[in-house]
């Protein structure tokens, strides 16, 4: 790890930027949906409304609107101004998810759903087939880390694969990645199409419920870095993405503008989605 003085070097060094989109509803179509791992199934959809989808970076989310119960199409919001426009009256039903893939030519995008505990968007992932409307948001806007570092270092738990996976197949085949994953078992493990070198730890929980463990905690405290500048990427539940990012920027002394973590999800709360940071 290069020795800086401040986070301003180290973002000098490694420009990381933010980037502003046109803020979109869009109406898509199920095109397939395939199963992953027996918890994780990829919904692919499409649609001439995906015509000038951007999303610059791995991380990224949308808003999926699913459809009411008994309902062929979601309600949506109104955007207007990059404000949402809500009747509070017709809230619909929406839960942030990564875009896994994006082919503009062939007008896919790829959504992965973590099958857990039951809730309208599970609901929908496990019934989606061919055909199914489903609407989407955003994104709002992309946090870009560039691809120059060293090394990355990406932690996290199923929620977190989509933006893993997506981060690894897009590395480019020079730099080394290394990957901490909490998951259920063996099952759940995910192959990666990744051209950079990757080095994979998956830990299961077994009969433990998710956000429970202490796993990527302590795999993450026995890891030794690499040389050299690296940026690190954690999602996980949102007290364990605290506490992993606090082993590194506080025990590992990394520098701050070279982690960002997030709360993907927390117990009891619904779209939920909440960053950590000083």
């Amino acid at each position: 790890m290069t020795d800086t003085s401040s986070d301003t070097i180290a973002t000098d060094l490694h420009r990381i930027v933010r980037v502003r989109h046109e803020l979109k509803r869009r109406l898509l179509t199920v095109k397939r949906v395939t199963s992953v791992t027996p918890h994780m199934k990829r919904i692919t959809l499409t649609g001439d409304d995906l015509e000038g989808f951007v999303s610059a970076s791995y991380d990224n989310h949308v808003k999926v609107f699913f459809p009411r119960p008994g309902e062929a199409e979601p309600l949506m919001p109104v955007f207007s101004e990059g404000r949402v426009l809500v009747d509070e009256s017709a809230r619909p039903i929406a839960r942030d998810y990564t875009p896994r893939r994006y082919d503009e030519a062939a007008k896919e995008l790829d959504i992965d759903f973590a099958i857990h505990d039951a809730g309208p968007a599970t609901t929908w992932a496990t019934e989606a087939k061919p055909g199914d409307k489903v609407g989407i948001g955003g994104p709002r806007g992309s946090f870009v880390v560039p691809d120059d570092f060293d090394w990355y270092l990406l932690i996290g738990d199923e929620t977190a694969l989509p933006a893993i996976g997506r981060r690894l197949e897009e590395l480019r085949p020079a730099t080394r990645a290394i990957v901490i994953a909490e998951v259920a078992d063996a099952a759940e493990e995910q192959t990666f199409a990744a051209k950079a070198s990757v080095t994979i730890n998956w830990l299961h929980r077994g009969q433990q419920s998710a956000g429970s463990t202490t796993l990527m905690e302590d795999a993450l405290r026995s890891l030794k870095l690499p040389v050299g500048d690296g940026y690190a990427f954690i999602a996980a539940e949102s007290e364990v993405a605290k506490r992993l990012r606090k082993i590194l920027v506080d025990e590992r002394q990394h520098p701050k503008a070279w982690v960002k973590a997030s709360g993907y999800w927390k117990g009891g709360a619904e779209n939920y989605h909440e960053p950590h940071d000083d």
